[in-house]
């Protein structure tokens, strides 16, 4: 029997550790019953979500000492969800949602393995007319701006989902994407800053991308 190969890590975020199962690499797939392809997703996109990037642990470590207090938060295109999880710890309002039908697996195992709550997530499309998701307070993601497309359909999902005062956080790791995709944001009534990391020294390589804040 064909099977998925996968490892075990833990990352600390000072005084707090998140354990997580994970692809063993991003050269895994299997698509049992051809959901995926069904859904338009490659095999060479099939291992995408289930590995840990640098841009997400800049998230998480971004959201560490984030004021979360009252807000209603969404994580978009979350994959493993590191950040998901590190709020979950935190006992944070958090939904997760992505398009990728694996998703929810790994992200029912790695709440048991953090002995966390139940995280609500929703598989869903950014072009997807009713997600049922409602509305919130904050919206992250990282790494989301793969295609010039994308910027498009990812600050219309946006705009579905956020509360007329929204914060929103993205981490980029320098895709070429993040001007265009803050023009559409400006238009919908955000202001907008960027920033490096306070500090990457958690990760193997310099990170070269920017935290992407934009507030309504």
């Amino acid at each position: 029997m064909v099977s998925l190969r996968v490892r075990y890590q833990t990352i600390d975020f000072g005084d707090v550790d998140i354990h997580v199962r994970t692809l063993r690499d991003n050269l895994q797939y299997l698509d049992i019953d051809g959901v995926a392809e069904k859904l338009g997703i490659s095999s060479a996109a099939w291992p995408i979500f289930g590995v840990i990037w640098a841009s997400s642990e800049v998230l998480a470590h971004h959201m560490l000492n984030y004021n979360i207090t009252g807000k209603r938060i969404l994580e978009v295109g979350c994959g493993i969800a590191l950040t998901s999880l590190l709020l979950n710890h935190r006992l944070a309002d958090i939904t997760a949602t992505d398009y990728h039908p694996e998703v929810e697996s790994f992200l029912l195992k790695n709440t048991l393995l953090n002995h966390g709550n139940a995280i609500p997530f929703v598989r869903t499309g950014w072009g997807d007319k009713d997600s049922g998701l409602g509305k919130f307070d904050l919206v992250i993601g990282s790494d989301l701006l793969y295609e010039r497309a994308h910027t498009s359909l990812l600050s219309h999902f946006i705009e579905q989902h956020a509360k007329p005062t929204c914060d929103v956080i993205l981490v980029d790791p320098g895709r070429g994407h993040h001007a265009n995709f803050s023009k559409k944001m400006v238009a919908l009534g955000y202001s907008h800053t960027q920033c490096k990391p306070a500090s990457s020294t958690y990760l193997d390589h310099p990170f070269k991308g920017q935290i992407l804040s934009y507030h309504r």
